[in-house]
């Protein structure tokens, strides 16, 4: 049989790897997608790498157009990032009837609805496993695995220089700052951290997963977003001593009102499993109403990791591409003419419980202040900690956590209770998620 022919753009960090991988298990993967996969063209700026990279027989060029518009080739495999030049790319892939696999998680985040869209009409499939996770098959598992679930919720480490940043943290009682500049050292971060860090490249990921998930279209401009920059060694051993540990986590769920789509720093209790998730790992709890809570865990990024993802997606494509379009695995699970309407609801609207830490001046009277404007929110208090005052301060902290209660009704009750002449600063605020099976 004829084998398919793949133009790859990019051979950066994940391009290499799906190179390097592609050659070492050509057998092996041709032995389960029924014929070969072989890279024929690829186009990168970067010649001589490219050159060093590829055998003699691959052709080499630095634009990439003549690869999308290339008659003979069947798969174009886009991993050069960014949400321009990328984006024109599969278009033009598209148009000129090839399948594209991509591991672009921001641009499919920002524009992935009109990409699915150009795909439909022209029946070519888009598959992007390598976007969200790295080498964790999460998409494949939401897709495929889980179809058969009425799925309620989802809450995923997914991004691993947050996830190394905060576990240092806990771990040796370093600064936010130190230990970004050891991440950046160790090539964990990036120059510039901010999508990470900011929770950006979390919320690119949390969208794809949300709309797979719940079958709705995606809508990277609803999520909810908080980083991890003002998080202080002060609360990560707060939580320690009250049985959690925080992760910065990605969130959707299904609830009455609609949609919840976030990604925020999380409590989680520490007897959960992947409150245990330490380093630049990932992790994805995914609850279905018949499977129940079932954990997907490895490499959220990498070279040969990510390639393993991407090299999925080139076995899926070639099993499906001769199939007829309407009988393919959707590309957002469900039924393209099938996606709901239901509403992402916006984050005050959002119900959790919380973790609140307050500087007061150490007299009588403070707590009772305190609780009785929670009290006046409707909020229920499940634990009330006061540390004690140091020697040199006439100041103490008080940790509060709460039952579940709606975020509109704890912001209101943190900008009266920092009104109140006893509290120096600001509320630390941190949502609590128990995340039960």
């Amino acid at each position: 049989m004829k084998p398919i022919h793949i133009g790859l753009l990019g051979v950066g960090t994940v391009g290499g790897g799906t190179y390097t991988v592609l050659k070492r298990n050509h057998e092996e993967i041709a032995r389960r997608a029924g014929r070969d996969i072989v890279i024929t063209m690829i186009a990168d700026k970067d010649l001589e790498k490219a050159r060093k990279l590829a055998d003699p027989s691959v052709i080499v060029t630095d634009n990439a157009h003549e690869i999308t518009t290339h008659p003979d080739i069947d798969i174009v495999v886009e991993l050069i990032g960014g949400q321009t030049i990328a984006k024109d790319l599969i278009l033009e892939a598209i148009a000129h009837g090839k399948h594209v696999v991509t591991a672009n998680k921001a641009l499919l985040a920002n524009h992935g609805t009109e990409i699915f869209a150009v795909a439909r009409a022209k029946g070519a499939i888009v598959a992007f496993e390598a976007a969200v996770a790295g080498g964790i098959p999460i998409i494949k598992a939401l897709r495929e695995g889980l179809t058969a679930n009425r799925i309620t919720w989802i809450a995923g480490i997914i991004n691993g220089t947050a996830n190394f940043i905060l576990s240092e943290m806990r771990e040796k009682g370093l600064s936010f700052a130190q230990v970004l500049e050891q991440a950046q050292k160790l090539g964990y971060a990036e120059a510039d951290p901010t999508y990470d860090i900011e929770g950006i490249d979390a919320a690119h990921k949390i969208t794809l997963m949300s709309a797979i998930a719940f079958g709705i279209p995606v809508q990277f401009s609803k999520v909810y977003t908080e980083g991890i920059t003002q998080l202080t060694g002060e609360d990560i051993r707060y939580a320690e001593e009250l049985g959690y540990r925080i992760k910065l986590l990605g969130i959707t769920k299904r609830v009455e009102k609609g949609i919840e789509l976030r990604v925020h720093p999380t409590l989680i209790p520490m007897r959960r499993l992947i409150a245990n998730v330490e380093g630049v790992m990932n992790a994805v709890v995914v609850k279905g109403d018949a499977v129940g809570a079932t954990l997907y865990y490895g490499a959220g990024a990498g070279s040969e990791p990510t390639a393993s993802a991407v090299i999925a997606d080139l076995v899926d494509v070639t099993r499906m591409q001769t199939a007829d379009p309407m009988h393919r695995v959707p590309t957002l699970s469900f039924q393209p003419d099938l996606l709901s309407d239901t509403p992402v609801i916006p984050m005050e609207e959002v119900e959790t419980a919380y973790y609140m830490r307050m500087q007061v001046i150490d007299k009588p009277g403070v707590m009772a202040d305190i609780t009785r404007i929670v009290a006046d929110y409707n909020i229920s208090i499940s634990a009330l900690i006061q540390k004690e005052a140091s020697a040199d301060s006439n100041t103490v902290s008080i940790i509060m956590l709460t039952h579940l209660t709606v975020e509109k009704n704890i912001n209101a009750a943190i900008v009266r209770i920092e009104t109140l002449s006893v509290v120096t600063g600001k509320v630390i605020r941190i949502r609590i998620e128990e995340l039960k099976d």
